[in-house]
């Protein structure tokens, strides 16, 4: 798995250590909502139940590998066709 150094420097934010990167990989494996952005960046969610069943938002780049950000995104809806 590739990262940015925009990835590799928020990883060490407070909020960020906690993200496992085989949770990661997990959402790129099989992500429940997938959205490509205008820049061609790619949006996925899936849901980490390690993680109290809270849900992880990865962005890849266009390369549809390289990882730019990961967070648990607390506004994310399963039933939200927002994406």
């Amino acid at each position: 798995m590739k990262f940015t150094q925009y990835f590799l420097r928020n990883r060490e934010r407070p909020d960020r250590r906690e993200i496992k990167t085989e949770w990661i990989e997990r959402v790129i494996a099989s992500p429940l909502r997938k959205h490509v952005q205008e820049d061609g960046r790619i949006r996925l969610w899936g849901k980490v139940d390690e993680a109290e069943g809270r849900y992880l938002r990865v962005v890849l780049l266009e390369d549809g590998e390289t990882v730019h950000n990961a967070f648990l995104d607390r506004r994310f809806r399963e039933d939200d066709d927002a994406g």
